[in-house]
C-alpha cells in the first residue's frame, strides 16, 4: 500500500515571505519606471504648449505686418521684444499701427493674457521676438522688388538641445536651451508695374 508523506513544514518557513519582498521589489521598481515616463511626458507637453503659443505670436505680427504694408518697415526693431525689453505695460496710450502693434504683441510675449496674482503666466518662458528687414522695398519702375522681413520668436525649452541659428536672443539665455521659430514675409508692391 503506498503512503503519502507530507512535506515537512520546518523546510518551507520564510517562502511566503521573500515571495512578498520580491514581488514588492519589482512593484517599487515599475512604479518608478511609470513616475518617470509621466515626468517626461509632463516636460513634452510643456513644450508643445510652448511652440504652439510661439507659433500663434508669430502669425500675429505677421498679420499685423501684412495689414500695415505701408508702413512695414516700422516694424523693425534693433532689439528683441518681448521678456526684458521697455514696452510699456499699457498700449492704450500709443497711436494705432506699428507703435501699438509692437507694443501689444510684446506683451502677449511677456504672457500679459493670463495672469496669477500680479504675475503674468500666459506666455513662454523667457519670451522674445525679433523683427528684422532682409530686403527693402524698391518702388522703381522696372526693378519693383518687394520689402522681406523674417519674423523670429525664441523661448527658453525645458531640456537642452543644438541650438538654433536664429540670432534673435542669442546669448540672452542658454543658447542650448533656447528654442525658435521664424517666418519671413514678402510685402509686395500692388502699384508697381
Amino acid at each position: 500500500m503506498l503512503r503519502f508523506r507530507y512535506p515537512n513544514r520546518a523546510l518551507e518557513s520564510g517562502t511566503s515571505l521573500l515571495e512578498v519582498l520580491i514581488t514588492i521589489v519589482i512593484i517599487a521598481f515599475g512604479l518608478l519606471g511609470l513616475a518617470s515616463l509621466q515626468s517626461k511626458f509632463q516636460v513634452a507637453e510643456v513644450e508643445s504648449y510652448q511652440r504652439v503659443q510661439a507659433t500663434l505670436l508669430m502669425d500675429d505680427i505677421s498679420e499685423r505686418i501684412n495689414a500695415d504694408r505701408g508702413q512695414a518697415a516700422s516694424y523693425v526693431s534693433a532689439d528683441p521684444i518681448g521678456t526684458d525689453d521697455s514696452q510699456p505695460a499699457d498700449c492704450s496710450g500709443l497711436a494705432l499701427g506699428a507703435p501699438r502693434d509692437i507694443c501689444e504683441w510684446s506683451l502677449a510675449l511677456k504672457g500679459a493674457s493670463e495672469t496669477k496674482s500680479t504675475a503674468k503666466v500666459g506666455g513662454m518662458i523667457d519670451a522674445r521676438g525679433c523683427i528684422t528687414q532682409i530686403q527693402a522695398s524698391d518702388p522703381t519702375p522696372g526693378t519693383c522688388t518687394p520689402g522681406i522681413y523674417e519674423v523670429t520668436v525664441i523661448w527658453r525649452g525645458l531640456h537642452q538641445t543644438i541650438a538654433p541659428g536664429s540670432s534673435c536672443g542669442k546669448f540672452q539665455t542658454d543658447d542650448t536651451y533656447r528654442r525658435a521659430i521664424t517666418t519671413r514675409i514678402s510685402v509686395g508692391l500692388p502699384d508697381c508695374q
